[in-house]
């Protein structure tokens, strides 16, 4: 994930309102979203190079999802995938507290990243650029490719249009996805500097980003209401393109 804007504990029917942009080179393969054979009660994409996932739930309602950190300077070809850090969260199901500890030892051997991890109940949010646990009290958040609330220009947008979503009278999907496809640049006097030339900056600033080797991929809605009841819908795009060529759509409600 390089995008992502949620809503926690602020709705009056949904405890969990989460939406997200996946950004990844258009050549990587990839999995829809789907309950994984190998592991039945985990909902999620697969990174089908590497075997992690960037996010996920569980009949059981444990969630968690990840952002890279963008850092060129000490990027490192070497370093193990951070996608499995979603999926080890995922299959364990443990505390969100426990889990985040556990991992600290050695969460300087990824690059940068951001975590979520947890349920309605708890959500803890991690970086090892702090290294520094947080547990989210209620709130609209927003998460890109820095720390979490960074007012970058594309993460106060879908922050700013998820409020505006969720403030109508009913829940509306396409609403969602219409947020995600986004493809407006933000001004260069708005863009941040983190490493890259100013060009590529400019291209990976929409919400939505289509570049020549590198874009969004897919947008996914979770929706997790007050009574348990999850709803899941991946949208998988062509490439460079905000066009939709497959839909992949859930509802369960937690066990």
């Amino acid at each position: 994930m390089c995008l992502i804007a949620f809503s926690y504990k602020q709705h009056p029917e949904y405890d969990l309102i989460f939406v997200a942009n996946r950004d990844e080179f258009y050549e990587r393969p990839t999995r829809k979203a789907q309950f994984w054979d190998e592991k039945p009660d985990i909902l999620a994409g697969k990174d089908l190079k590497a075997g992690g996932t960037w996010m996920g739930i569980t009949r059981s309602g444990h969630l968690s999802a990840l952002t890279n950190y963008r850092d060129m300077e000490n990027h490192s070809e070497k370093a193990p995938s951070r996608g499995q850090l979603v999926l080890d969260y995922l299959d364990k199901e443990t505390d969100p507290h426990h889990y985040l500890q556990k991992i600290q030892p050695k969460a300087d051997q990824f690059n940068g990243f951001n975590l979520l991890v947890g349920s309605v109940n708890q959500l803890m949010y991690y970086s090892n650029k702090t290294d520094t646990p947080q547990s989210l009290d209620s709130g609209l958040y927003g998460l890109s490719n820095h720390l979490l609330d960074t007012p970058w220009p594309k993460t106060e947008q879908s922050k700013q249009k998820l409020y505006q979503v969720i403030q109508q009278d009913e829940i509306n999907l396409p609403a969602f996805f219409k947020l995600l496809q986004n493809d407006q640049e933000a001004p260069d006097s708005e863009l941040p500097n983190t490493g890259i030339p100013k060009e590529l900056e400019r291209a990976v600033s929409p919400i939505f980003i289509k570049t020549e080797n590198y874009g969004t991929r897919c947008s996914t809605v979770l929706l997790v209401s007050k009574n348990g009841e999850v709803t899941f819908e991946e949208r998988r795009y062509k490439t460079r393109s905000t066009e939709v060529k497959e839909r992949n759509k859930y509802e369960f409600k937690i066990s």
